[in-house]
């Protein structure tokens, strides 16, 4: 690889160890993948937060790049964490998690990596540009960047986003090329979404984004052209990128009439079609518990906007929640659902807001039988990882259930 002055220096240890392990890292990464030289990126997203995740290892080796110096060099937010880090005790978080997770976040602080605590920074002020290379990590934030925003970004690992943030740089490959940004097969969707009463369809999405990554992943084929979507609001388009990555590793998609780069390239000649049945099938299979059954509900997968918040307190004002009912978003958001008195009319209700953290990286393994949620990316891990039954429904209905008797 061609290394500039600074990168080589930093390489060298001239900026310390914990910044010229970094570089070791993002170096040996390009020379696997055949990069001829780094690129500046101007933010970086940091997955491999939850102490779940990471363990006593994962831990030792954050403390020890703090100790060694390393400072990011960019803006760098992080992914969601394993617990609320002001509202823990009330989610039932054990003190020893908490206290080993606050070591985490206080490892990544000593780095100067903003500890935000959200799989959607793109809501909050890391909003990459047009054209602009940045290194995330966090699977349906990467495909919104890339997809959506037409920022540049491959799909990062924890320890290589945290390389990208302590460097400034990240080895120009994969889809920081131009060349690997066009399609390779047009996706025929021929079904239509009915709207919600609150705009969104996010679980009709997800199973959209379910359906089509998993015939990506029969095809061999990563970067679709889909058509036949005619519109998308932000919220329904989180949502699709969170189980297209989930189900098929899609990390850039093009929709026509909605993302950037959807006309910028030729259109391949391997297609494929989608019909409502294939989307309507996923939802069936996704819902194999009784409403009766759910002891567990959760919203914010990828984490909640504010728009759905709102809509939510519209849905739980003057009522009662009688199910354990979480709510994440992130802290930013969280603030101006609290300026907006969303909050209080939530809480109210008897469901929990769950800050910085999430159904899929918290600590709930054994706490819960049945999981309802709007995401079909909760729904992967909520089987996969907890080993819970799961039913997929729209938010609306979702209200239903967690204030409906549970005798």
């Amino acid at each position: 690889m061609r290394l500039t002055a600074d990168e080589r220096a930093m390489l060298e240890g001239g900026y310390g160890p914990g910044t010229r392990k970094a570089m070791e890292v993002l170096v040996g990464l390009g020379r696997i993948y055949g990069a001829r030289r780094m690129v500046a990126v101007s933010s970086v997203q940091v997955a491999g937060v939850s102490y779940d995740n990471l363990g006593e290892a994962g831990l030792q080796f954050l403390e020890s790049l703090a100790v060694g110096g390393a400072r990011a060099r960019v803006l760098a937010t992080l992914n969601p964490a394993g617990c609320d880090i002001a509202n823990w005790q009330a989610l039932g978080i054990s003190q020893e998690f908490f206290d080993k997770q606050s070591q985490v976040l206080e490892a990544y602080s000593k780095m100067a990596v903003t500890i935000t605590c959200s799989c959607t920074p793109y809501l909050f002020g890391n909003l990459p540009h047009f054209g602009e290379h940045v290194a995330w990590a966090e699977s349906s934030a990467v495909a919104y960047a890339n997809a959506v925003l037409g920022a540049r970004t491959n799909r990062e690992g924890g320890p290589s986003a945290l390389a990208a943030a302590l460097t400034g740089r990240t080895p120009c490959y994969g889809y920081h090329l131009e060349e690997n940004r066009h399609p390779d097969v047009r996706v025929h969707v021929k079904a239509r979404f009915p709207r919600q009463s609150g705009g969104a369809a996010t679980h009709e999405f997800g199973a959209l984004g379910q359906a089509i990554g998993q015939r990506l992943e029969m095809e061999g084929k990563k970067v679709p052209y889909v058509e036949g979507i005619e519109s998308a609001s932000l919220e329904e388009l989180k949502a699709f990128c969170a189980s297209l990555a989930t189900y098929g590793g899609v990390a850039l998609f093009h929709l026509p009439g909605i993302t950037p780069e959807a006309g910028a390239y030729p259109l391949p000649e391997a297609s494929l079609t989608l019909t409502r049945g294939e989307i309507d099938a996923i939802l069936r299979q996704e819902s194999q518990a009784s409403r009766q059954e759910v002891d567990f509900l959760s919203l914010g997968c990828p984490h909640l906007s504010l728009r759905e918040i709102a809509h939510l307190a519209d849905l739980l004002r003057g009522k009662t929640v009688r199910r354990e009912f979480w709510i994440t978003t992130s802290r930013p958001v969280k603030r101006l659902a609290d300026e907006m008195g969303f909050t209080e009319i939530i809480a109210a209700s008897g469901a929990k807001f769950a800050v910085d953290t999430c159904c899929v990286v918290a600590p709930i393994r054994g706490r819960f039988k049945v999981m309802a949620t709007d995401s079909a990316k909760a729904c992967y891990y909520g089987y996969a990882k907890n080993g819970m039954h799961t039913l997929l429904l729209p938010i609306d209905e979702l209200v239903v259930i967690a204030t409906s008797s549970t005798s």
